[in-house]
């Protein structure tokens, strides 16, 4: 048996806790979990207790995030850190090159070298803010043909967001397991470390680095109890550790440099937990789509998976959106996205088939692709898509052959020199919009 069939079968296998933002309890050994303390004089089996802290100590009880871990060992037992290359991940500041009003699309990324793991295959875009001052955001793209072995990654900057778009993941995590198809969706929050290995030949897809609050569900207001992301759809993984005593590289992103340092050990080695600081894996087929039944349709904030609050009311230092599977039935509507221009700057990408806006095929929007329009960039359908929609016959229509998704954040994403210059820019992007012809007559 091969790895991807091991990493296939283990993935079959996996068992998990659902709800997000809960107090997950979990023991991969029975009697692991202390009970009735966090920190025992000796902690059960052996074992060293150990607190991981996403949020301050003091920050108000529903923001906190923390998880108790009992470990083989503790993770102050490592040697120094030493900087490595970056290869093509990048972090804030975005400093490479200024903020570009014009609307930028990409075709996807190459094929990866042959022996490319998913670290080395993480190819940063662009992004906003400060990682050192946990402020902004930054888009990723990877592409992996192997699995990581004999080392795992963390990332102080931010939690994780990781849309695969080709070839499934298996995550194992400090805290368990997770296995993440295409259109499946993985949130590795803040500081947890973890290895991917493939459930496929190859993979490729998105990530979001979030360096500011932990992504939440958004609040529902006036659209009730219900709908959109449902919190018990989130599925957290279940304790499960690795008892490996040999060399194992650790890198961890901190300040938007990457840094390294070699264990004799696992770090992946926690028996038991219990907290609110976990990972999660969600599908997006089971977004509850809201939509209008009469005529128009709402923003496209109605689609909000994930938020990531600022010190602003309702002005998301990052929105995870996902345009899922849905019927439109708008009387006297046009229903493709209207044309707009925005005062926060949105990347799109496509997981699978088309997106209603936008016409797919060669130097399209691809899956695999993705578009970049900043702040006040006018965009909108392109001139096909508003022809066709502009003479459609208005009967109920079902969206069921694309899977789109946003990340849309407060300030302009600056594309880094890498994603200026990628040779898979597609520097006819703004023909699509040519032939917007005249029609008015007064």
């Amino acid at each position: 048996m091969n790895g991807i069939e091991r990493a296939r079968k283990t993935a079959e296998d996996l068992e998990h806790s659902p709800g997000f933002g809960n107090e997950h309890t979990s023991e991969a050994v029975p009697g692991a979990l202390p009970l009735g303390r966090n920190a025992p004089q000796r902690a059960p089996l052996g074992l060293y207790a150990e607190q991981l802290s996403g949020s301050a100590f003091t920050e108000p009880r529903a923001h906190n995030r923390r998880s108790w871990l009992y470990r083989i060992r503790p993770s102050a037992a490592h040697p120094p850190f030493v900087r490595i290359a970056n290869g093509s991940v990048r972090g804030g500041l975005f400093t490479e090159t200024v903020p570009d009003p014009n609307r930028l699309r990409w075709n996807p990324l190459p094929d990866p070298d042959p022996g490319t793991d998913f670290l080395a295959g993480l190819w940063t875009l662009g992004g906003n803010g400060d990682a050192a001052l946990r402020t902004g955001m930054a888009v990723h793209l990877y592409h992996a043909n192997t699995a990581m072995t004999d080392r795992v990654f963390s990332d102080a900057d931010g939690e994780l967001l990781i849309v695969p778009e080709r070839g499934g993941l298996l995550i194992r995590t400090e805290l368990g397991l997770l296995a993440a198809r295409p259109g499946e969706v993985a949130l590795i929050p803040r500081g947890i470390r973890f290895r991917v290995e493939l459930l496929d030949e190859t993979a490729r897809g998105y990530v979001c680095e979030n360096y500011g609050r932990p992504f939440v569900l958004p609040d529902l207001g006036p659209i009730g109890a219900n709908g959109l992301a449902n919190a018990r759809d989130f599925l957290a993984p279940v304790a499960a550790y690795e008892d490996i005593e040999r060399p194992v590289q650790v890198v961890s992103k901190y300040c938007g440099n990457l840094w390294a340092a070699t264990y004799d050990h696992s770090p992946l080695d926690v028996v038991a937990w219990h907290g609110n600081h976990v990972p999660y894996v969600y599908d997006l087929r089971r977004f509850n789509v809201i939509g209008s039944i009469s005529y128009d349709h709402p923003d496209p904030s109605i689609f909000t998976v994930l938020t990531s609050p600022s010190d602003t009311p309702g002005l998301a230092g990052v929105d995870f959106v996902v345009f899922a599977p849905r019927w439109l039935v708008g009387e006297n509507t046009f229903r493709p996205p209207y044309f707009h221009r925005n005062v926060m700057s949105e990347y799109m990408g496509l997981i699978e088939g088309a997106y209603d806006a936008k016409t797919a095929g060669e130097g399209g929007f691809v899956p695999g692709g993705g578009s970049l329009h900043n702040m006040m960039s006018a965009h909108g359908p392109d001139r096909e898509t508003f022809d066709r929609a502009s003479a459609a016959e208005l009967r109920p229509q079902k969206i069921e052959d694309g899977l789109a998704f946003m990340f849309e954040t407060r300030w302009p994403v600056t594309a880094t020199a890498q994603a200026a210059e990628a040779t898979h820019l597609q520097r006819g992007y703004d023909r699509v919009w040519q032939g917007l012809e005249r029609h008015f007559r007064p």
